[in-house]
């Protein structure tokens, strides 16, 4: 029964703070098509993430995971840095 639970969403974005304890806000662009011109445009979403080891830092790129509500507005962790802000 364990095995059967349901994968959780996983999206990647890019860091734009990381000034918080354990806290980063992670921006995520994806594209999407008009509805009557048909051009696709950027949008744009902050997400705010805990990083339980403060391990992130601005620019990076990151992997985030949703989970339980940790406070008012974090309810995505940090899975996994991707690369590293040069």
């Amino acid at each position: 029964m364990a095995d059967e639970r349901k994968q959780r969403k996983t999206i990647t974005g890019s860091i734009v703070s990381s000034s918080m304890d354990k806290t980063v806000v992670v921006k995520v662009e994806r594209l999407a098509k008009h509805p009557r011109y048909g051009k696709y445009i950027k949008k744009r979403v902050k997400y705010s993430a805990h990083d339980e080891t403060n391990q992130c830092g601005t620019g990076d790129k990151v992997s985030i995971v949703a989970t339980r509500p940790l406070s008012k507005t974090k309810r995505w962790r940090v899975k996994e840095v991707l690369e590293k802000a040069k």
